[in-house]
C-alpha cells in the first residue's frame, strides 16, 4: 500500500528525511496538493524538532525558513488549505494497526482532555473542570478547549508496557457555544457515539473493545455500540445504584401483549457489596494503575440495565473492592457477556494510559503552546500534535528493532526502559543529519558545519525556555 501511494507522488515533493520516516509520511500524501504537502512536511518537522512552543513561526525558525517572505503559505496549511483531518485519522489508524496489532481484538480508549487556552477570538473556548488539577477535596476550573480523543491501547516492545496512541481527536464545544449559534448541543456521549460508529466503519472486520470512564456509561451509547454490525463492546464504570434486572424469561406460547424486556429486579450493587452472603473471590491484577501488581476481591454476574423509556442493555457487571483501600468498592460493566471478570478489570485499568499520553504531549509536543485562533486552524493543530505522538512511537519502534534506540541514563537515575522522551530524542537524532543536506561527507571523521546551521542550533538553544 505504501509503495503504491509513494509511486503516485514525485520525489521532489519530499524534504530530505530519514528513509524510515518517508514511507509513513507518503501515506498521507494523497490528502494534499504537492505544494501544500511540502509545506505540511516542513511544519511537521518543525513541530518535531522544536523544544518549546509549537507555533508556525517556531517551526519555520527550526527548519531555516525564518527569512522566507512567503511565510503566510505555511499558516494557510492550517487555516485555509483543503485537506481532511478525518481522512488523516483513518490513515493513521491503519498504520498503527498494521504495525502493532495486525490480528486479534483491538482495545481502544476514549477520554476527554482540556487544552488550557485564553483569548476572546477563540470561539469554542469554555470553562470546564480541570481534571489534572482537581482532587476529591478541591474543584479547579479552567478556561480552554475540550477535546475528545480516541487512542489505540497497544503493547510497545521498547517500553515494555501498554501505551495509548492517539489517532482520532475531535473538538467538543460547550453548551453555550451551541446555544449562541442556534445549534443543538452534543454531549460527550453524543460525540462518542459518532466516533465509535466511525471507528467501526474504518475497521469493519475487527473485534473492538472501547474502554471509557463513567462519563460514557450512558444507556443510549451502550445500546448504539451493540447495534453496530458487528457489535462494538464497551467497558466502563457502572453506578452502584443502577437499575439492574434479570434477563426476560422465555415467552410462553399464546401470551398476549408486548414481549417482556426484563425479568425481576435485582438488588442494587451497593447492597450486594455490604451483603454478608456475597461470595467474593480473590483476583490478581498484573498492573493496578501505576502501582504494580495488586490483589483485589471481586464478584461478577450477568444482567440487563433498564431505565423506563430507554433501550435495554445486556451486560456483565464486575464489583470490585480493594482491601488496601479500606474495601473501597467500585463497579465496572462490559457489554460482552463472554469476557471473564479478570480480563475486564485488566483492560479497564489501562484507561489511565490515556492520561499519561495527555501529559506526555503537553510536556514534549507542546499541545497547550500553539497560538492559533482561527477556527479551522484550531480544529486541526491539536489533533495533529496528538497524532504526532503516535508517529514518533512508530518511528522509534523501527529504531528499536535495529537497536538504535538509546536510553538516557545518569548516575542518579537508573533507567531500564526507554520512555517517550527517549523515543522523540532518537527520532530527532535521525532527522537532524538528513535535514542538513549541504554537509560535506568527504571525510568520515570530520564534516563541515555551515555557519547558518550553527547559528540555527545556537538560536534554538538560547530560546529553548
Amino acid at each position: 500500500m505504501v509503495t503504491t501511494i509513494a509511486s503516485q507522488r514525485k520525489d521532489a515533493t519530499m524534504l530530505p528525511l530519514p528513509p524510515d520516516i518517508v514511507p509513513f509520511l507518503m501515506v498521507f500524501a494523497p490528502l494534499f496538493s504537492q505544494s501544500v504537502f511540502r509545506h505540511a512536511q516542513l511544519l511537521l518537522l518543525g513541530a518535531l524538532l522544536a523544544p518549546g512552543k509549537r507555533t508556525v513561526t517556531a517551526a519555520l525558525r527550526l527548519t531555516g525558513h525564518a527569512d522566507d517572505p512567503h511565510f503566510q503559505n505555511y499558516h494557510r496549511v492550517l487555516n485555509r488549505a483543503h485537506w481532511s483531518c478525518h481522512k488523516a485519522a483513518a490513515l493513521l489508524l491503519k498504520l498503527l494497526v498494521a504495525a502493532f496489532v495486525p490480528e486479534g481484538p483491538l482495545l481502544v480508549g476514549i477520554d476527554e482532555t482540556l487544552e488550557r487556552r485564553k483569548g476572546p477570538k477563540i470561539a469554542a473556548r469554555g470553562v470546564y473542570r480541570d481534571a489534572a488539577r482537581s482532587s476529591k477535596e478541591y474543584l479547579t476550573k479552567a478556561s480552554g478547549l475540550r477535546w475528545i480523543s480516541m487512542m489505540l491501547l497497544v503493547p510497545i516492545a521498547f517500553a515494555g508496557r501498554v501505551w495509548a496512541l492517539p489517532f482520532f481527536t475531535v473538538l467538543a464545544p460547550s453548551e453555550r457555544y451551541h446555544q449562541q449559534r442556534g445549534r443543538p448541543h452534543k454531549t460527550l456521549a453524543d460525540w462518542a457515539r459518532q466516533m465509535i460508529g466511525q471507528l467501526r466503519h474504518w475497521l469493519p472486520d475487527r473485534c473492538l473493545y472501547v474502554v471509557a470512564d463513567s462519563e460514557y456509561a450512558v444507556i443510549e451509547l451502550l445500546a448504539h455500540a451493540l447495534s453496530l454490525a458487528p457489535p462494538v463492546s464497551m467497558i466502563t464504570r457502572l453506578r452502584l445504584d443502577a437499575g439492574l434486572y434479570a434477563p426476560a424469561p422465555p415467552r410462553k406460547p399464546g401470551t398476549i401483549g408486548r414481549p417482556r424486556v426484563k425479568g425481576k429486579r435485582l438488588p442494587k450493587l451497593e447492597q450486594v457489596a455490604i451483603d454478608p452472603k456475597t461470595v467474593w473471590r480473590r483476583a490478581r491484577v498484573a498492573r493496578w494503575y501505576s502501582q504494580g501488581a495488586r490483589e483485589v476481591e471481586l464478584v461478577s454476574d450477568t444482567c440487563v440495565w433498564y431505565h423506563p423509556g430507554k433501550p435495554v442493555v445486556p451486560l456483565r457487571y464486575v464489583l470490585i473492592r480493594d482491601p488496601k483501600q479500606r474495601f473501597r468498592t467500585q463497579a465496572l460493566l462490559c457489554t460482552d457477556l463472554d469476557v471473564v471478570p479478570e480480563q475486564i478489570l485488566s483492560w479497564f485499568v489501562l484507561r489511565w494510559q490515556l492520561e499519561t499520553t495527555f501529559e506526555e504531549v503537553r510536556a514534549h509536543l507542546g499541545v497547550e503552546t500553539q497560538r492559533q485562533w482561527n477556527d479551522l486552524a484550531i480544529a486541526r493543530t491539536t489533533p495533529v500534535l496528538l497524532g504526532l505522538f503516535s508517529l514518533v512511537t512508530l518511528w522509534a519502534d523501527r529504531l528499536y528493532a535495529r537497536e538504535e534506540l538509546e536510553v538516557r541514563r545518569a548516575a542518579w537515575y537508573i533507567k531500564e526502559r526507554p520512555t517517550f522522551s527517549d523515543a522523540i530524542a532518537a527520532v530527532r537524532r535521525q532527522v537532524w543529519p538528513h535535514a542538513v543536506s549541504c554537509m560535506c561527507a568527504s571525510e568520515a571523521d570530520m564534516q563541515n558545519l555551515p555557519y547558518r546551521l550553527l547559528e540555527r542550533f545556537a538560536d534554538t538553544l538560547c530560546y529553548a525556555a
